[in-house]
């Protein structure tokens, strides 16, 4: 399979339905000003797990054979994915077991545990954590499921891309976060599918954004991940890509990159003014409004992906005493 489709899109709907949370879309009085044209939110972050993930790894352990849940699954992940494999796992009495890099922070690690998964910390990155998911597969017999490369959890990510276009018909413009490519396929794939007139913009950091690297280049490139407030956009693409860097390049229209002091800047604003605890991660794409990075003459959807952020490093970013990222990725 080179492409998921809106017809997977729309399965996956129905196979995870009532195993993840169908989460509100609601209207901001303040960015709508600002920008002059409607800009909704997406509530994602309210999500069972603290974010998106849930629905990419409940649709991957819902397709598993019996065979294969008998084995359990490893993946490597920044966090979040981790935490909703260990749940989506969890309900289905399997073994998990996650690997993650140094640069995850303690509370991602801890909301993992807490869930019964298998925790290994190895390395400095995603790509030296998933030599050790190589491992286990080979050794233990472990089911690989990856946190964005892989058409199941592509899919169950496109399910959040039926839900904005159903809640916000008119929707002009889709501010997406852009990591691994997963949930940024998915979602335009399904938006695309249902109003192909829709734009997708992906948004990311700065510092290690692989995805924006590799479609610079025309294929997939290694790239230095770096800690960052945006710390679940971490990590490479895969040289070995399959899915993701294709779907990518084909259904977005378009990139947008931050600074930490922007990405800083969105998450202060998303509690100030909308009154939303949200994650690095998960408040850029208010970030890319606020900088002034995108424009739209039509209705905007920005998807808030995930909260799940240390609520000490929290309050000082919203206090205006952003945390080094050292002690923010320790």
């Amino acid at each position: 399979m080179t492409q998921v489709t809106l017809e997977h899109i729309r399965a996956a709907h129905e196979r995870i339905a009532g195993k993840v949370e169908r989460t509100p879309t609601v209207l901001s009085q303040t960015l709508s000003e600002g920008l002059g044209v409607p800009v909704h939110l997406k509530l994602e972050h309210r999500q069972t797990t603290g974010s998106f993930k849930l629905r990419g790894a409940s649709n991957a352990v819902a397709s598993l054979s019996t065979a294969e849940k008998a084995r359990g699954v490893v993946a490597a992940s920044t966090g979040n994915h981790g935490r909703a494999l260990a749940h989506a796992a969890k309900l289905e009495g399997m073994r998990a077991v996650i690997c993650m890099s140094r640069l995850v922070p303690e509370n991602k690690l801890d909301g993992i545990r807490r869930l019964g998964a298998e925790v290994r910390i190895i390395g400095n990155s995603q790509d030296e954590a998933q030599q050790e998911v190589d491992r286990l597969v080979a050794q233990e017999g472990l089911v690989m499921l990856p946190p964005f490369d892989h058409p199941d959890i592509v899919a169950g990510q496109g399910t959040l891309g039926l839900e904005m276009i159903e809640q916000v018909p008119d929707a002009a413009l889709v501010l997406v976060q852009l990591s691994g490519g997963g949930l940024a396929s998915g979602v335009a794939a399904a938006i695309k599918g249902v109003s192909p007139g829709t734009k997708i913009i992906g948004v990311s950091m700065a510092r290690g954004a692989a995805m924006k690297a590799s479609l610079d280049a025309g294929r997939p490139v290694l790239v230095e991940e770096l800690p960052t407030l945006a710390d679940s956009l971490g990590g490479g693409i895969g040289l070995d890509n399959r899915l993701t860097f294709a779907m990518c390049r084909d259904l977005l229209d378009g990139i947008v990159l931050l600074s930490e002091d922007e990405i800083a800047a969105g998450i202060r604003h998303a509690y100030a003014r909308e009154r939303e605890i949200v994650e690095g991660a998960g408040a850029v794409g208010i970030a890319a409004l606020l900088a002034g990075k995108v424009r739209s003459d039509g209705p905007v959807v920005v998807l808030l992906s995930g909260r799940n952020i240390d609520m000490d490093a929290h309050r000082r970013i919203v206090c205006g005493e952003a945390p080094s990222l050292k002690e923010h990725a320790a």
